[in-house]
């Protein structure tokens, strides 16, 4: 634990002594100092008489330069922190790009502004109204946005706010009813700029492609403004994003108070689960005590949860604890998540802000932009995903300058085990660099076709859309999407191009998922992951409600449910096989090789698995009919020469592998924007490719999505996080902390935990320092 003086509130949380050895670490941030400039001298009078009413009376510096950048023509990415005022630095070039137009008898220009949530696109547009700026007439587009209205939007408004989705299906398919908006584009600003990672990154980065594209057929050249949470090279990210050249501003000039933060481990109780290993408390019922102490001490207090069902049990939990102490406090504690009315969100926010509600436990839908300040303290549930993401939770507490509280609580799980016993890994490193891979073939090819549909392609628009533009073309002509002429490419069907391309998810029509009594729509899932989460007699969980799967009809797209109250929960069990199709890179490490290429990945649902829901105890298993999945895909993997292995001795080769394997799979997402939910791995002690005992990581999108190239190149760094989290963990032969994996197809059998830090240390004797 940290030597620095813990702070009063988090004096209330260690009152109970029991609990003292449960923080692992205490981190004191110091208050900063903001810096203030001038007022850019082309800002618009009548905006800044506008913010003065509002209490602004002078930019930051960060805002004032990246505001300069943007009006000078440069694409800038301001990448700060929480609450430090990013959408000044858009919003000043932009109203003077309609005010001066207008006062030089130019055409105004316009603004596009793109949110990856209706919500966040919801809050810009009331801030923008309450200035009160008469010629910027802003409005929303999006799925919600009446017929009527958007004859309107498209006609009149200066100032739109809308989202990648409605970009890519509305608004590039229609550009000649869009011309006039067009032809005047001055600034796109693109919020939240980190979130667009992995595939759905990728296929933005595209989108992003094609709107230049029939921008410059308008004569446009818009200048591109985008947002970031703190993210590591900021500037090529963003370049990678839109294709631009891109300046960045990651200088925090805006002020901040005194901030602890905690590290916390819940203890193990005494239960023992899968294979006889101790079970932790869950990291949701020890928030739920957490955030009722809080709000006894009218602490006002966020907790983060990573789902809509650990939300609510944080917040029945919180209730519990606080009936049993004064029942009237129950009253100020609530659950908000993703589904909610906005009437409902709006009062929920009215009631943190007039302190009617002290607890709140929240998903993330409160992390992106939501007009919640001045809250004392902030829980986070479970590692949030990536650093930016932890802050950015973090930063709504002290939002109005005062001393802030946040907690982060572990989970049961690899990756948050090894966070909390080593917060190196967290405070004083960068956040991650967002990663994306644009030249992924399954990502670039609907856009080629989309582009197509748009305008026509030509030679020059393979520079556009990147390298690999030149090999799909051929093959897009010879399967008859596209037809040559000597002008370019055509689209050659009647049909929309632009739903090749389903953005936010993984290809294939997404399973329906249906209530089989009343015909309701629950919700959908992914083609890609429907044999695993909506196989027959599977557990379904919408929002906080159970149903049982009855079938499956693949051919249809459709998964029937009934309602259950099952105390069990359900695990696919798959069997994987992988080949190597193409080795792209490759480095000895002494006798060990480490290596990333395109690999095949063929994976077959056989059964699914009951536990017990405290216990995890395995209840029985069911045999399942599915077909085999095969995925082309990107993978690093590693192997061990026949030498090396022979040096290890009498050990479970493959159930070191298999440890090794799950461990860094559980560690990857600490140095590439990922969920452990989109990556996957195959270990075995000979592989039919190789001969050798071999590791593969891959990512579980098709073509790619570039995690484990992320992996290929810190994997020094990875795999010995990898060993160290093995190692640091207090049980006797692997637990859910360390090596056994939530989503293991085998059941997490066999692993062998000290044989997985035999090979790993014969790996790494040869690995660069």
């Amino acid at each position: 634990m940290g030597a620095q003086r813990s702070s009063p509130p988090l004096d209330r949380l260690l009152a109970d002594p029991t609990r003292r050895d449960r923080i692992t670490h205490v981190e004191s941030v110091p208050a900063r100092e903001g810096r203030r400039a001038a007022w850019p001298a082309w800002s618009t009078p009548l905006l800044l008489e506008r913010l003065a009413v509002q209490g602004i009376d002078a930019p930051w510096q960060h805002q004032a330069v990246a505001a300069e950048h943007a009006h000078a023509g440069r694409s800038v990415i301001i990448a700060t922190g929480t609450a430090s005022g990013k959408s000044l630095a858009y919003l000043l070039p932009s109203v003077a790009a309609i005010y001066d137009g207008e006062e030089n008898r130019h055409q105004e220009g316009t603004t596009l502004y793109l949110s990856p949530t209706k919500a966040l696109a919801a809050d810009q547009l009331r801030a923008l109204r309450a200035l009160r700026l008469t010629r910027v007439r802003a409005a929303t587009y999006d799925g919600d946005t009446p017929r009527d209205e958007r004859t309107w939007v498209r006609q009149h408004a200066n100032y739109i706010l809308t989202n990648p989705d409605m970009l890519h299906r509305s608004i590039l398919p229609s550009h000649a009813r869009w011309s006039s908006f067009l032809r005047r584009l001055r600034y796109v600003v693109v919020d939240e700029a980190h979130g667009y990672r992995g595939v759905f990154g990728s296929h933005v980065a595209h989108v992003l492609r094609r709107l230049r594209r029939l921008c410059a057929r308008y004569h446009a050249h818009p200048t591109f403004v985008l947002a970031s949470a703190t993210t590591s090279e900021p500037a090529s990210a963003a370049s990678r994003l839109t294709g631009l050249d891109v300046v960045a501003v990651d200088d925090d000039a805006s002020p901040r108070g005194p901030a602890t933060f905690a590290l916390w481990e819940p203890p193990l109780t005494e239960l023992r689960g899968e294979r006889g290993a101790p079970v932790r408390r869950t990291a949701t019922a020890e928030a739920g005590d957490l955030l009722a102490d809080l709000v006894v001490e009218g602490v006002q207090t966020l907790a983060f949860v990573r789902s809509r069902r650990g939300a609510e049990s944080v917040a029945l939990g919180a209730k519990r604890a606080l009936h049993e102490v004064s029942p009237d406090l129950a009253d100020q504690v609530a659950a908000y998540r993703a589904g909610y009315l906005p009437e409902e969100r709006r009062a929920l926010e009215a009631a943190l802000r007039s302190r009617d509600l002290v607890g709140l436990a929240s998903t993330n839908a409160l992390e992106l932009g939501v007009d919640v300040s001045g809250l004392d303290a902030v829980l986070v549930c479970g590692w949030p995903g990536t650093r930016a993401s932890l802050w950015q939770q973090a930063g709504r507490a002290g939002r109005s300058g005062q001393a802030a509280l946040s907690v982060l609580v572990a989970r049961d799980d690899p990756l948050d085990t090894f966070l909390v016993h080593h917060p190196e890994a967290i405070f004083g490193t960068p956040v991650e660099a967002t990663v994306l891979d644009p030249d992924n073939p399954y990502v670039l090819e609907p856009h080629l076709c989309a582009a197509a549909s748009e305008m026509p392609l030509s030679e020059d628009d393979r520079d556009l859309f990147g390298p690999a533009t030149a090999d799909l073309l051929p093959d897009l002509v010879r399967r008859g999407l596209l037809r040559r002429r000597p002008a370019g490419w055509y689209w050659t069907r009647r049909d929309r191009a632009a739903d090749l391309a389903d953005i936010r998810g993984a290809g294939g029509a997404p399973i329906q998922v249906v209530e089989a009594m009343t015909g309701r729509l629950l919700g959908t899932v992914d083609e890609a992951s429907a044999h695993t989460t909506v196989h027959e007699g599977a557990i379904y969980i919408h929002q906080g409600d159970s149903f049982v799967v009855q079938t499956l009809d693949l051919d249809d797209s459709v998964a029937l449910v009934e309602p259950a109250d099952p105390d069990y929960t359900t695990t696919a069990r798959d069997v994987t096989d992988i080949t190597i199709a193409e080795r792209l890179r490759s480095t000895s490490w002494g006798e060990a090789t480490l290596c990333f290429g395109t690999v095949d990945v063929t994976r077959q649902v056989v059964a699914y698995q009951m536990r017990r829901v405290q216990t995890g105890e395995m209840l029985g298993e069911k045999p399942l009919d599915l077909p085999p999945r095969t995925l082309r895909t990107r993978a690093v993997w590693w192997t061990l020469s026949p030498s090396q292995v022979d040096a290890l001795g009498d050990i479970d080769l493959a159930g070191s592998a298999h440890a090794a394997e799950h461990a860094s799979i559980g560690l990857l997402p600490l140095f590439a924007t990922c969920d452990r939910w989109d990556i996957g791995g195959v270990s075995t002690a000979v592989h039919p490719d190789t001969g050798l005992l071999t590791v593969f990581v891959y990512d579980g999108h098709e073509g790619g999505a570039g995690f484990a190239e992320r992996g290929y190149g810190d994997a020094s760094e990875w795999l010995r996080a990898t060993r160290d989290a093995i190692a640091a963990c207090e049980c006797d032969s692997g637990c859910p902390s360390c090596i056994q994996s939530p989503k293991c197809g085998n059941g997490n059998d066999p692993l062998d935990k000290h044989g997985a830090l035999d090979l790993l240390a014969a790996l790494l004797a040869g690995a660069p320092n």
